[in-house]
């Protein structure tokens, strides 16, 4: 018997479990997937080197089946189960929502407005910086309000980076550094960044922040971690007004926990088909799911590019990350700007917010090219020198307006390796979204030719692809019948369950949303702590 069960150990999952054991709670934690231990080079080498596969994080096979419906979605592309979740493989960039954010609805009229506020976020956003060790610098003017510096400097802008600000300079764009979670200087025995520059989708060194060092935390101040045991279903009591235990498989047996308090933070696919796979007498529709609601309105960031060759080296390879953005678009995507090269024309489409990033891309794999070519020598040379070393791109997060036909559902006919129906996921764009990519398209190709760039290649409605941030399928609402969560992000009709995920969004901004999630876990168990 816990306190509390964790379902998940991925950032949120660990940032409540590490708040609520250090708090003197017995908790328990159930991970679905192993603990990744051993050296971090070696997986690194797996994912660089030519000929080999295998997934860098063991994702595939009849466990992590699902299939995929409208657009299709690539699931399986960048998910992790294992200790540590989605940080395993993230990229590392932390930004905060905007004000805007929370009041879509009222705002621009369309989407939600959250039942919170930043305000109501806002202590925890900086709490949330300190525990994740985040660089960045206080010289962004589109960004919110804080209240402390971040705790770490920001990185310097990457040599590709400084080509770009004349440019963006005349045609009257203001840059500013991207805060990221990792070290740009040593810090609680981890070093400071080395520029491996394959962060995405493993850093051997660890100076990226992942949810392991929270697990650790939790793990040392009592909490108890069950690896490779998958939750197969929540039971409840005799009313259906509180869930009792946890159904999961561990070492080729069904086990069951039981618990005062239930935190699911297995993201935003697995917890709605855990509430979907517990169904039972009083909940015939699936846990929570009152509204039916649960894996409704399921989003995502899509990404818009362009680049091509500047005829110039541009040293991209030496950062695996983003150092420099522009936000100024953000909650304004139509406004036009004005400089000596004439600006950015405005725009009166309906758009959706949208944040612009330079990306680090040096262009195609040296490697690759060789091993696609049939020539040798000094000619194979000539072509790899001439493929790489030049390039330059921008890319581009767009938010995705939240429907309710985008959703995650089971699909009876196809099972994973306990026999459950795998998720299935329903996909597909709206107008709003692709008009925002289009605009996204149309601020970066005029960049890139003030750059002074052959323009090679376009990303954009009919080609972008997610960003893999799962959202929105068990929203946030005040009104049981309009989401899944309270303000507290408690189960509307279950007295003691509580969702810890980027899943409680009614909408999804176009910032990374690691640093919400993390903010929200840390919100959530204060809320799950009052009640213990």
């Amino acid at each position: 018997m816990s306190d509390v069960c964790v379902v998940g150990s991925g950032p949120a999952g660990a940032l409540v479990a590490d708040r609520l054991a250090s708090a003197g709670h017995d908790v328990t934690v159930l991970e679905a997937g192993p603990r990744f231990d051993g050296d971090r080079t070696a997986r690194m080498e797996r994912f660089i080197r030519p000929g080999d596969d295998r997934p860098v994080w063991d994702v595939g096979g009849e466990r992590d089946a699902y299939t995929t419906g409208g657009r299709g979605y690539p699931l399986n592309a960048a998910r992790v189960k294992g200790v540590g979740g989605s940080t395993l493989h993230w990229q590392g960039m932390v930004m905060r929502l905007h004000e805007s954010d929370f009041r879509r609805r009222s705002r621009d009229g369309y989407g939600a407005d959250w039942p919170i506020g930043y305000d109501d976020l806002r202590p925890y956003y900086a709490a949330a910086e300190r525990a994740l060790g985040v660089a960045g610098a206080a010289d962004n003017p589109f960004a919110p309000p804080r209240e402390e510096p971040f705790p770490m400097p920001a990185f310097p802008p990457s040599y590709s980076d400084s080509l770009f600000a004349p440019a963006c300079e005349r045609l009257g764009l203001t840059t500013h550094s991207v805060p990221n979670a990792r070290n740009s200087e040593s810090r609680d025995g981890a070093s400071a960044c080395v520029g491996y520059g394959t962060c995405r989708p493993v850093c051997p060194s660890g100076a990226k922040y992942t949810a392991e060092r929270h697990v650790d935390s939790a793990a040392a101040a009592g909490a108890t971690l069950v690896t490779e045991a998958p939750v197969q279903r929540l039971e409840t009591d005799e009313r259906g007004q509180r869930v009792t235990r946890a159904v999961y498989v561990h070492e080729g047996a069904e086990r069951t926990l039981t618990a005062d308090r239930f935190v699911l933070a297995a993201g935003g696919v697995e917890t709605p088909r855990l509430l979907l796979l517990s169904a039972n007498d009083h909940h015939p529709d699936g846990l929570a799911n009152g509204s039916g609601l649960v894996g409704r309105y399921f989003t995502e960031h899509l990404f818009a590019g362009a680049g091509g060759r500047l005829g110039e080296p541009t040293r991209q390879n030496h950062v695996g990350f983003n150092t420099t953005e522009c936000h100024g678009f953000y909650d304004d995507p139509g406004r036009g700007t004005e400089g000596t090269a004439g600006g950015i024309p405005a725009s009166d489409a309906d758009l959706a917010p949208m944040k612009l990033e330079l990306l680090n891309y040096a262009g195609p794999s040296p490697v690759g090219v060789a091993l696609e070519s049939e020539q040798w020598g000094d000619a194979l040379l000539e072509r790899i020198r001439g493929a790489y070393g030049d390039h330059v791109a921008m890319g581009a997060l767009v938010e995705q307006t939240p429907r309710p036909e985008n959703r995650v559902t089971l699909d009876p006919e196809v099972t994973d390796d306990h026999g459950n129906p795998v998720p299935r996921v329903e996909w597909s764009l709206d107008e709003r979204t692709r008009r925002t990519i289009e605009r996204a398209n149309e601020i970066q190709h005029a960049v890139l030719e003030e750059l002074g760039a052959d323009v090679q290649w376009t990303v954009g409605p009919d080609t972008s692809g997610p960003a893999y941030h799962h959202m929105g399928t068990t929203r946030m609402s005040r009104d049981p019948s309009a989401g899944v969560v309270d303000a507290d992000c408690r189960c509307h009709g279950l007295d003691n369950c509580w969702i810890a995920s980027s899943s409680v969004f009614p909408t999804g901004g176009a910032m990374n949303p690691t640093l919400t999630i993390a903010a929200l876990a840390l919100r959530v168990a204060d809320s799950v702590a009052a009640t213990l």
